[in-house]
């Protein structure tokens, strides 16, 4: 059979086009799989505080979102009034504080959708970090971590400043899977956050009990799979507190839930890649393509 050699212009093209190729797909494909780490907490998502078991609170709390316990009765949400919340006190009865509305329906596809979210973060492969994935106790005060997924194999502790580096990335996603007991005296703060909303895409998977420490300022979402317990003044900055069968306890605190809606569905979105963020990515592609494919055109025409 006899050969056929192509132009030697004609392989330089093809080389150049394959390249080209390989080229948007090494941009878009890190964007595609950030969306990988994100934790859709569902219609979770629209609470500031949910419970299994009851929602109490001494002094003058402050919550700026939804709130709501079940199954049990709307009389286990004490010391918070309608004043207080500027969202809604969702109850399973007409049993709540005055100006609550009985909604048992929202509350029970809630705290599924919890459970799932749960089980997700727990399920999700840890990042490597300096060679190891696991961090055996110790504090995390004093660290400062890009995004990914950091696993405790038992309780962890934050005492001084843990910051989050979001890397200038819209869609970091920091999820920290704890074995036992969350216990804090720090504070967290992010840094390069150009989503200018800290906390937004952070999840704590607790797999006991949470306690933020007096005067903590603390940022990102606590999914605990028994209580949450804030001490006086601890403030959990931009965050919710989901407590899977135990209760929530306030003192004197002041709690932000980040939007509804937000980038990548990290917080409880849909789970589909961000467009502000893979847009330009898919752009620069193009971009990339079309240049090689202007080279190719150019040296096709020319004799070898």
């Amino acid at each position: 059979m006899k050969e056929i050699f192509l132009p030697t212009a004609v392989q330089n093209g093809a080389k150049r086009i394959s390249i080209g190729l390989l080229f948007a797909i090494a941009m878009i494909f890190p964007r595609l799989n950030a969306s990988a780490q994100e934790v859709n907490l569902g219609t979770a998502n629209d609470f500031e505080v949910l419970s299994a078991t009851g929602i109490t609170s001494t002094g003058p709390t402050v919550i700026n979102g939804n709130i709501g316990a079940t199954p049990i009765t709307g009389a286990a949400i004490t010391g918070l009034t309608a004043a207080q919340v500027s969202g809604t006190i969702y109850t399973t009865d007409a049993a709540g504080p005055a100006g609550s509305v009985m909604d048992p329906g929202r509350l029970t596809t809630a705290m599924s959708d919890l459970t799932t979210a749960y089980n997700t973060a727990a399920g999700l492969t840890p990042t490597s970090v300096n060679d190891y994935t696991t961090f055996n106790g110790g504090n995390l005060g004093g660290l400062t971590l890009t995004p990914g997924v950091y696993f405790f194999s038992s309780s962890a502790d934050l005492t001084g400043t843990l910051t989050l580096n979001d890397e200038g990335n819209p869609d970091a996603v920091f999820v920290f899977q704890i074995g036992s007991s969350l216990t804090t005296a720090g504070s967290v703060v992010t840094i390069n956050d150009p989503s200018s909303t800290p906390g937004m895409s952070v999840f704590w998977q607790v797999g006991t009990s949470a306690t933020l420490g007096t005067s903590t300022a603390f940022e990102g979402n606590i999914l605990a799979a028994d209580s949450i317990t804030l001490d006086t003044s601890a403030t959990d900055l931009d965050g919710r507190l989901l407590a899977e069968t135990g209760a929530v306890t306030l003192d004197d605190n002041t709690l932000t839930a980040p939007p509804a809606e937000v980038q990548g569905g990290g917080g409880g979105g849909n789970g589909a890649p961000d467009a502000g963020s893979t847009l330009p990515l898919l752009g620069s592609a193009v971009v990339a393509l079309f240049a090689f494919g202007r080279r190719f055109s150019g040296s096709f025409g020319k004799s070898d």
